[in-house]
């Protein structure tokens, strides 16, 4: 049960008269301040819980909202990210943005049920290694179908229990918010929003934010016990935007500049890599701009080898990148087996025949290049066509795509082989994966802006 927690003393300074916004990277005014280190006071005092969080990785982010009441009283409300001691409601903390009921009315079956699948695909695994395995791998492949279904329908019926509230009464699921892309995982869970779901629902007027993490520092360290931290964008930018709406606070202005980051945990990044913005920085001109190079400040780790595929600097789309060389060598793998996928859609100069088909082109030192395509559309001077590389790494697009053994038509804006366009038609829309570390099948959508 939540309650309000009346700040003591004397008035630190004027009310804010607008709420901070969530995404800037700034310490808490004196409100926020107070409301946070009486929090830490508590933290400190509870024993199990300082155990817990001072163990190896069991660190966590935590909140306050410094709150109006409607009597007038001031005080603050407080949330953790995710869950406490295995737990998503804890005494004297906001609950979560779904019902634990409802919940546990079907994810133990469906959890249960997944881990029978990865059983039964380990035992499979196992069999196809051997001499003449054609039945184990033809059972291997459509236990992964009916694990990444089952996957799939899980996580959908998860983000539909969600209630995402704005200031403005609306309501929305977290899925419907992500639509038509899945949400990544942990969205709704960060300390944030469960803050002002709770503010909204008792009609406390939101005056101040702040967030900080507590104990012992993740796995990749890349926070401290005490310091304060903004919202994260891969979970909270979509979520909180819509929240804030009907108060009065100042949003930050979305940049197009990117690389948007669409889902990031300790193992793996994937972002939206714009348009004209190339992928690595080249051997002989390290410091220039590029995803790599935009990245480095917030993830220093990452190098060149970090990255699963390259994009031509005009195109634009998803990336995966490996933050260590284990989930690389997984990744790597799954492409190499054609058990992810990374789409890319075009447009082409020129009328395509037929509906689909296979081009494989021979490269340097005996190696050859492998892309599936469809065609989407027809218009009176080009096609719209989705391609699907299945050789690992692979080679840029343009060419199975200008080729007189491939398509025979350029994509529209690549001047080496066609003409000039106000860019190159060609986008990695989709991208898909089985997490290397959490067995779940992740999807990826960046509708095309073209």
């Amino acid at each position: 049960m939540q309650t309000l927690t009346l700040l003591e003393g004397p008035p630190p300074g004027d009310l804010p008269t607008q709420l901070t916004n969530p995404f800037h990277a700034k310490p808490p005014g004196p409100w926020g301040l107070r409301a946070a280190e009486a929090l830490q006071r508590r933290l400190r005092q509870d024993t199990a819980l300082h155990e817990a969080l001072w163990r190896p990785g069991g660190g966590k982010m935590f909140g306050v909202l410094v709150v109006a009441a409607p009597d007038g009283r001031v005080g603050f409300l407080s949330a953790f990210s995710g869950m406490l001691g295995g737990a998503w409601t804890v005494e004297g903390f906001a609950p979560p943005l779904f019902d634990p009921v409802a919940r546990d009315a079907f994810w133990p079956a469906g959890e249960a049920e997944l881990a029978a699948l990865e059983q039964q695909h380990a035992a499979l695994s196992r069999e196809a290694e051997a001499p003449r395995a054609e039945r184990s791998l033809h059972a291997l492949k459509e236990v992964e179908h009916v694990r990444a279904e089952r996957s799939r329908a899980l996580w959908r019926q998860v983000t539909q229990g969600y209630v995402i509230p704005n200031a403005r009464g609306e309501t929305q699921t977290l899925a419907a918010l992500f639509a038509p892309r899945p949400p990544p995982g942990g969205a709704g869970d960060c300390a944030a929003p469960k803050l002002l779901a709770y503010a909204f629902r008792e009609g406390l007027k939101p005056l101040e934010l702040a967030e900080f993490w507590w104990g012992a520092p993740p796995q990749d360290g890349r926070r401290e016990s005490g310091a304060y931290y903004p919202a994260c964008d891969n979970k909270c930018g979509t979520v909180l935007p819509y929240m804030l709406q009907g108060l009065d606070v100042a949003l930050p202005v979305p940049s197009d500049t990117g690389p948007r980051i669409v889902h990031e945990d300790p193992w793996l990044l994937v972002v939206d890599k714009p348009v004209g913005l190339p992928t690595l920085p080249g051997r002989h001109a390290p410091a220039r701009d590029s995803v790599l190079v935009r990245l480095q400040p917030r993830f220093p780790e990452l190098t060149s080898a970090s990255f699963l595929h390259e994009l031509d600097p005009g195109s634009s789309g998803l990336l995966v990148i490996a933050r260590d060389a284990v989930t690389r060598a997984s990744l790597q793998r799954q492409f190499s087996r054609r058990e992810a996928e990374h789409r890319h859609v075009a447009w082409v100069d020129g009328h395509v025949e037929g509906d689909s088909g296979l081009i494989e082109l021979p490269l340097r030192h005996g190696k050859r290049t492998v892309s599936a395509w469809t065609v989407l559309r027809r218009e009176p001077a080009r096609t719209r066509v989705e391609f699907l590389p299945t050789t690992q790494p692979p080679h840029t697009l343009r060419i199975p795509s200008a080729h007189r053994l491939g398509l025979g038509f350029p994509i529209t804006g690549d001047a080496r082989s066609g003409r000039e366009d106000a860019r190159l038609r060609l986008h990695a829309e989709v991208l898909a994966f089985v997490h290397p570390r959490t067995g779940a099948r992740l999807e990826f959508l960046s509708p095309a802006p073209f």
